[in-house]
């Protein structure tokens, strides 16, 4: 795991997205200037720029195929859906980069071109992924760990990965025991470092003194509480062991002037270009809306913003009218008989959402941020759930961590599983892991993952 910008990332996709950066650069150089690209006008340093910027576009569209999900890893048919929606989406790319570097060139070169390089990333983006999956399934890609603990015995880790065969799971304990097993030569460093050992794990940091830490981590060995292992390992906090003003140290919550207009400014711009850019869309949702059943095209609701601030939602109807007649809320499930043919449409490719950018326009939410939610939802919530409160010491967002990385939820333990995530994301705020979260955004709605 590696800490960028206060987000942690696993190594090996850091590893796996500097690889295929090389290997599709390599690729489509190659194609531009020895391939069948070659009879374009376009000299040694446009293929040089060419490359480039499709090599590091590379990763991210990747990603927004879903590819860097280890998940899928041993899922052949998924790898190869993946690679071949990011070789499409990089082509939308080769063709505008193409389009400024060969302005005046069409016709039959232009397509065999493009058909080439279409072909190049394919298979570049296909071995770099299939090597990785295969070095994940064989086990070289994990981490070995030794564990101390604490007064209560076994830690909650040990618990998780007892036994655990799962082809991508990162991590395998190697060695564990008590305080006391500092004194056994296995734990010395330089014993830890000849087996292998990524890490050491403790119940509680107190059980590490400073000169052992010091040792270890001179050594090469990273030193970690359970809770920070677990909080980088899950990309999520652990609620019931944080601290009632956790936040006061979140540097997610701390910022600059500068950083806050420029984060208004991308808020702006980017809920603006989203609404152009789908409005004929949006149109289309509107009039089918409106010809599939009785009632308004958008859909108003009360929502908690800021600071607990309430504010008037505006959505897409997906639902009947008078959906909640019997007076209170309920959440929407599996097989929900209140949504509407369309309205089925629409939340499948969270088409219903995008309306909300006009609550971005508005200042009542954000981009990026935690679900907004209902009143009713927050107060019943707060009361069953510690820290539920605090999703609202940031602005609420049309997309943000939990919906990323949870499926819709439509229980208690959904939300209190979605609020690990939600804190984690307002303890580590960065523009990196928001550029992330859009990322993934494209991925959720490619795949449908957690639409309800």
């Amino acid at each position: 795991m590696t800490k960028l910008f206060g987000h942690s990332v696993r190594s090996e996709l850091l590893i796996l997205y500097l690889v295929e950066t090389l290997v599709c650069f390599a690729t489509i150089y190659t194609v531009l200037v020895f391939g069948l690209a070659r009879a374009l006008p376009i000299d040694s340093g446009g293929a040089l720029v060419a490359a480039a910027v499709l090599a590091l576009s590379s990763g991210f569209v990747s990603s927004a195929s879903g590819l860097y999900q280890p998940a899928i890893w041993h899922r052949f048919g998924r790898v190869m859906a993946g690679c071949l929606i990011a070789a499409l989406l990089l082509l939308v790319v080769a063709n505008l980069v193409l389009g400024i570097l060969t302005p005046d060139q069409a016709g039959p070169a232009r397509w065999r071109a493009l058909a080439e390089v279409l072909v190049a990333l394919f298979t570049a983006t296909m071995l770099t992924h299939l090597t990785f999956a295969a070095a994940a399934r064989g086990g070289l890609l994990r981490r070995r760990l030794a564990v101390l603990r604490g007064p209560e015995g076994q830690l909650r880790l040990e618990r998780e990965l007892a036994g655990r065969e799962s082809r991508d799971e990162p991590f395998e304990i190697a060695l564990a025991g008590p305080a006391a097993a500092l004194g056994d030569p296995r734990f010395t460093a330089e014993a830890l470092r000849e087996g292998r050992i990524w890490g050491v794990i403790a119940a509680d940091p107190a059980l590490v003194s400073a000169d052992r830490r010091l040792a270890f981590e001179l050594a090469g060995l990273r030193v970690l509480s359970e809770t920070e292992f677990l909080e980088q390992r899950l990309n999520r906090l652990d609620l019931s062991r944080l601290a009632p003003d956790w936040f006061a140290t979140a540097a997610g919550l701390t910022y600059s002037r500068g950083e806050a207009a420029l984060r208004r400014g991308f808020d702006i711009v980017a809920s603006l270009g989203l609404l152009l850019v789908s409005s004929p869309l949006l149109l289309l949702a509107a009039l089918a809306i409106k010809l599939d059943s009785r009632g308004p095209v958008f859909y108003r609701q009360e929502r908690v913003g800021l600071g607990g601030r309430p504010f008037i939602l505006i959505k897409f109807r997906s639902m009947v009218v008078d959906a909640e007649a019997a007076g209170r809320p309920i959440w929407a499930g599996t097989e929900d008989t209140r949504i509407t043919r369309v309205g089925r449409v629409l939340r499948l490719f969270r088409i219903d959402e995008i309306p909300q950018a006009i609550n971005v326009l508005k200042g009542d939410m954000a981009m990026i941020g935690p679900r907004p939610e209902r009143p009713a939802f927050v107060e019943q919530l707060g009361r069953q759930i510690p820290h539920y409160g605090d999703r609202a010491l940031v602005k609420p967002g049309i997309t943000g961590w939990a919906q990323v990385s949870y499926p819709y939820g439509a229980s208690v333990e959904d939300a209190r599983m979605k609020l690990a995530y939600d804190l984690y994301y307002v303890k580590n705020r960065s523009l990196f892991l928001d550029l992330l979260i859009l990322v993934a955004t494209v991925r959720v709605v490619l795949f449908q993952e957690g639409s309800r």
